[in-house]
């Protein structure tokens, strides 16, 4: 059998980048539904917390935005735009409140202007990337399919698009949790540890998941979520 190929230095730190919570994106105002369940007392310490985000990995993100990724990393890598429009529909129909169709779509927005802002590597070398980022605009985007995109212009392969992205998510929901709960630094990165063992198979999980498998069905997310647009004090956009 022959040995994988490692990653080459610049894929991956071009995948750290987009893992980064620097990313001038606007990840770090969403909580994604963790602040209502801290208000409403779901969430009142670190374990809790941790317990909760895990369930979130497993029930939510492997089964709807990471198999999404997945597949539009493909779908931009062969150019199948039907695809890739078809995967961004299937995103915003199953956003179950307007909080979290705003993040996916504002998050998305941000992404591609910080991509078609980028320098490009090479000049010489012909490349699709501008005419991807104009039809992905005009969709409009979601955070899933502006991620593919985005991890699609590196030389790594699909599995370690889809760790970056699920890291990235990681991360940012222990910081909320931090944030929220409220936890000392050294609580969210138990969190995150925690979160970081279970990623992998969750990432295998959501790449072999079909079309027909793919749901977004989270109801007492979705009722928190929609709980929260009138809530009366928050620090997060969800």
């Amino acid at each position: 059998m022959q040995a994988a190929q490692p990653l080459p230095a610049t894929s991956l730190l071009q995948l750290m980048w987009l893992a980064s919570p620097a990313l001038p994106v606007g990840g770090f105002s969403y909580s994604e539904g963790l602040e209502a369940a801290v208000d409403q007392g779901h969430i009142r310490n670190e374990a809790e917390a941790s317990d909760w985000l895990a369930d979130q990995l497993h029930l939510s993100q492997a089964r709807s935005d990471l198999p999404v990724v997945a597949q539009a990393v493909a779908a931009w890598r062969a150019h199948d735009l039907p695809r890739i429009t078809t995967l961004n529909d299937w995103v915003l129909t199953t956003r179950e409140t307007s909080e979290l169709r705003q993040q996916t779509q504002q998050t998305g927005r941000s992404l591609l202007e910080w991509l078609r802002q980028l320098p490009t590597v090479d000049e010489t070398e012909p490349t699709s990337l501008p005419d991807h980022i104009a039809f992905a605009q005009a969709l409009p985007p979601t955070w899933p399919v502006a991620f593919a995109l985005a991890a699609a212009q590196t030389a790594a392969p699909v599995r370690e698009c889809v760790l970056a992205c699920a890291f990235g998510w990681a991360e940012n929901m222990a910081q909320a949790a931090i944030k929220a709960v409220p936890l000392g630094q050294t609580g969210g990165q138990r969190i995150l540890a925690r979160l970081l063992q279970a990623i992998p198979a969750a990432v295998d999980s959501a790449i072999a998941l079909p079309d027909d498998q793919r749901q977004a069905f989270s109801p007492m997310l979705a009722i928190l979520s929609a709980q929260h647009e009138t809530q009366y004090s928050r620090l997060f956009r969800s």
